[in-house]
Parts: C-alpha cells; sequence; structure tokens
C-alpha cells in the first residue's frame, strides 16, 4: 500500500512517516502544496493524509485540482481546523474522510483502511477511456468494439495505465507495482520498454486516436489525445 503524506510541519510528517512504515505501508511525505500536486498527478497513491494550510497551493486548491482532473485516489483530510463549515468545505472540494488534530495514531490506521478498502470496493469491474474496454473480471479487451488479444503481463500492465489514466506512470511504479520488483539490481526499464511498445502495437493498431503516450523524461501516460 503506498501512501502520501501532505504535511509540512516536519515533526508530525515525521511521525506520520515512522508510524505507517511500521504499519508496512510505503510512505511518501511532501511539505508543499505544489509537489504534492505533481506527485498526486503524476504517481500512483492508494490513499493520500492532506494537510489544508501549506505553503504554495492549499489543502482545498488540491482537492479541487484533483478532482477536477479525474483523480479518484481516497484523500484523508488532518486539519486543526475544527468548525463544522470547514468540515463541509473538505468533503464538498473532494475529501473521503476528515480528521481533527491532535488525533490517535491507531484511529488514523483505521480511517486509512478503511479508505482503502472503500476505493477497492468501488472499483468498477470495467474500466474504459475512448472506445477502449478492458473487462476485469473477463480480462476481455476491445477498442471500438473489436478484440484485442493480450498476453498476462500486457493485460495487468494496461489494466494499471487505466486505473492511472492522465496521470504519468513511471518506469519504477511499473517494476514495483506489475512486475512485482523491488530488489533487482539492475532496472526492468528495457523490459518495460518492450512490453509498452507491444501493447501500443495492439491497442493503437489502426490509424486514429493514439491512447498510450510516452512522457519523454518520466514514463508513460494513458488518455484520450496527446499530454
Amino acid at each position: 500500500m503506498r501512501i502520501l503524506v501532505v504535511e509540512d510541519e516536519k515533526k508530525v510528517a515525521s511521525a506520520l512517516q515512522e508510524g505507517l512504515k511500521g504499519e508496512r505501508y510505503d510512505v511518501v511525505v511532501e511539505g508543499t502544496g505544489e509537489g504534492a500536486f505533481f506527485r498526486i498527478t503524476t504517481e500512483p497513491f492508494d490513499a493520500v493524509l492532506l494537510d489544508l494550510t501549506l505553503p504554495g497551493r492549499d489543502g482545498i486548491e488540491i482537492l479541487l485540482a484533483m478532482r477536477e482532473r479525474g483523480v479518484k485516489t481516497p484523500v484523508l483530510v488532518l486539519t486543526a481546523r475544527d468548525t463544522l463549515e470547514d468540515r463541509v468545505i473538505g468533503l464538498d472540494a473532494g475529501a473521503d474522510d476528515y480528521l481533527i488534530k491532535p488525533f490517535a495514531f491507531a484511529e488514523l490506521l483505521a480511517r486509512v483502511r478503511a479508505l482503502v478498502r472503500r476505493g477497492r470496493v468501488a472499483e468498477s469491474p470495467r474500466l474504459s477511456v475512448g472506445d477502449l474496454e478492458v473487462h476485469l473480471i473477463t480480462r476481455e479487451v476491445t477498442r471500438g468494439g473489436r478484440p484485442v488479444e493480450l498476453t498476462v503481463r500486457e493485460f495487468e500492465l494496461l489494466a494499471y495505465l487505466l486505473r492511472h489514466q492522465g496521470q504519468v506512470v513511471s518506469r519504477e511504479g511499473l517494476a514495483r507495482d506489475v512486475w512485482k520488483e523491488t530488489a533487482r539490481s539492475t532496472p526492468l526499464d528495457n523490459v518495460i520498454d518492450v512490453h509498452v511498445a507491444r501493447l501500443r502495437r495492439k491497442v493503437d493498431a489502426d490509424p486514429g486516436l493514439k491512447l498510450i503516450h510516452t512522457v519523454r523524461g518520466m514514463g508513460f501516460m494513458l488518455r484520450e489525445g496527446e499530454p
């Protein structure tokens, strides 16, 4: 499970990181609104713990912008703002849950587990973008109604790109989350590039709108139109 902690108070961020790592979560910490928004829109996370008062973009701005872009990652707001109006504003902006500082770490963990479960249950058995459809249960793939035959690895790669459509997915992220390789002495970049090229030939075989894009120096993105 990969969690982004967005908190500008270093002591609080360090305590959250240490506690969550102790529960075997993969934790990334960001201390600014701009840095957090960049990570949210370019990297996959299972949940975001978001402070509202941040340098640069504040938490409400980040929430509104990520939901506008279609990023559905569950967000737990952590804040000292405890008025009813503040809570309503946060939830209306796209937060999934709200926790007032100071809080018990056990309650934070329970809320994170609930968010992750909720996100999984809510996932549709069918993913789509444009005229591309992927059925996760039957593992059938069609583009414009035409069947697309994929290997097991190609299907897993496509499903991952679809789950993060509109976001840049790095080769490191693919190695970790699709290939499940975290301890290799050499990177999987060449292997990943070959699989992406094969997948692109099958999914984007016909002339017309291309869906799988390479973002130079960053990774890959699946979306309608150029990134």
